[in-house]
């Protein structure tokens, strides 16, 4: 039993595969935002994996400069610092997209700098401005390395390996205690709501 839930929680490492693993042929995007020569969907991946290099303590504080400036960070900054890496400003995005649709988000009082940390807000972001896919993480398939998935009130980034399943593993900060950045989490997790990429 004990043996079985430090498993869940990912303190017993998990064997990870990759889309080779699978036949699974990686998603690369048509799209290279900030004209670094690199794709999209490879950029988001490679700027989580930078940002989380830096290992941020979970901890949720406000910031005047809307991104954390210090070594602190929440579930939603590793997609944000991952998406401004490969070129999208994710607090001007949310931002505008606040005002041009305010009957959307539940929302009283406006604020750059604390509105796209919150997982609420992503989830109509990313629906009214992304490309929305399945949330069944059985159809292995679908689910791409740089993908950003959404649960209830939480949010990663989809990683490069897989379980013995084929499920992904994903790139999050969910809270002080977690085992690692890297977590076998999807199977455990019944409240995904979004699942969303930023270009073709």
């Amino acid at each position: 039993m004990a043996i079985n839930f430090l498993y869940v929680l990912n303190y017993i490492p998990h064997r990870k595969y990759t889309n080779e693993d699978f036949g699974i042929e990686t998603f690369i995007s048509s799209v290279d935002k900030d004209g670094d020569g690199i794709d999209d969907q490879s950029d988001m991946l490679q700027s989580v994996k930078d940002y989380l290099a830096t290992k941020p303590k979970y901890q949720s504080k406000y910031y005047g400069t809307g991104y954390p400036d210090d070594e602190y960070g929440v579930c939603t900054d590793v997609v944000a610092f991952g998406m401004l890496n490969a070129g999208y400003d994710l607090m001007s995005l949310v931002y505008d997209d606040v005002w041009a649709n305010r009957e959307m988000y539940d929302i009283e009082i406006v604020d750059i700098n604390i509105d796209f940390r919150r997982v609420q807000n992503l989830q109509v972001f990313f629906k009214n401005n992304f490309i929305s896919l399945t949330t069944d993480i059985y159809d292995i398939e679908s689910w791409q390395p740089g993908d950003i998935v959404i649960f209830e009130r939480h949010i990663g980034v989809i990683s490069e390996y897989r379980n013995k399943k084929g499920i992904p593993f994903v790139y999050h900060n969910g809270n002080p205690y977690q085992a690692d950045y890297l977590e076998d989490i999807l199977e455990y997790y019944d409240n995904i709501i979004g699942h969303y990429r930023l270009s073709q």
